[in-house]
């Protein structure tokens, strides 16, 4: 698609930063799929630290206590809504469940990743020419 590889994203737990207003960190919501079912909770979110935008929820589905959780990134264009507790998405889980899997250490060994999540999902790459950055779907 493109010759430009994407810049490494972070972990915002990772980094000092803080959403500008608390009321958009939607960390610790529920996230619902175009029907209503429950496709997880969003454990963190992958920022460009440079731009200071975040790219994609990470979020944790499945298992019991953490064990055998299922962890995704959903690029943030898939938002369709955020109410206070729920993160609603324009796709269904099952969609969410067979997206390209979620491995940190192999990020860096497959760069074409997040290229691909984006092409999964439908949706242009953030470093794509013309790309624009959703706005937050707050009560939409």
């Amino acid at each position: 698609m493109t010759t430009e590889s994407p810049k490494a994203l972070v972990h915002l737990t990772d980094t000092d930063l803080t959403t500008a207003d608390p009321d958009d960190d939607v960390r610790g919501r529920t996230l619902v799929d175009r029907n209503g079912d429950e496709v997880g909770e969003i454990d963190d979110l992958l920022i460009d630290p440079d731009e200071r935008k975040v790219r994609f929820l990470h979020v944790g589905s499945g298992g019991f206590l953490g064990i055998g959780e299922k962890k995704q990134l959903i690029p943030v264009d898939a938002v369709v809504r955020v109410d206070d507790d729920t993160v609603h998405l324009g796709t269904e889980r099952t969609r969410v469940a067979s997206a390209p899997a979620y491995d940190p250490d192999l990020i860096h060994e497959q760069p074409t990743y997040y290229e691909d999540l984006y092409g999964y999902y439908g949706y242009p790459p953030f470093w794509a020419p013309g790309y624009v950055y959703p706005p937050f779907p707050r009560y939409m």
